[in-house]
């Protein structure tokens, strides 16, 4: 094992190969060293944020759809997919949903970035 390699994640040092994967056990992370050198270049110029589920970066006040249905915890309403929903704004939220919104006919609520796309 390389002492230089660390999980790209929790930059632990403990860390195995597993074919060519390696894996991190303290994070669970598995990555490929290789296809990281090669998009070593494109990584660098992508800035963090919240991005939707095809990987583009979400701002505030973007349009985004829905891309499944989604239950309304506590309530018997769902959020169908193909909702458009406008003016997001974004927000750091603990449990995972980092989009605050308002929908039509359902009213104010959080969903994660995971389950929409940029309109």
């Amino acid at each position: 094992m390389s002492d230089e390699l660390k999980c790209p994640q929790c930059h632990s040092e403990h860390v195995y190969q597993d074919g060519s994967l390696w894996i991190c056990p303290e994070c669970a992370h598995e990555w490929d060293p290789q296809a990281a050198v090669e998009e070593g270049s494109t990584a660098g110029s992508q800035e963090p944020g919240v991005r939707d589920a095809h990987g583009n970066p979400l701002n505030d006040g973007d349009t985004v759809s829905v891309i499944k249905d989604l239950k309304v915890k506590g309530s018997s309403l769902v959020v169908k997919g193909g909702t458009k929903v406008k003016n997001i704004r974004l927000v750091d939220g603990a449990d995972g949903h980092n989009i605050a919104c308002k929908i039509d006919g359902i009213g104010a609520m959080n969903l994660k970035s995971e389950f929409v796309k940029k309109a």
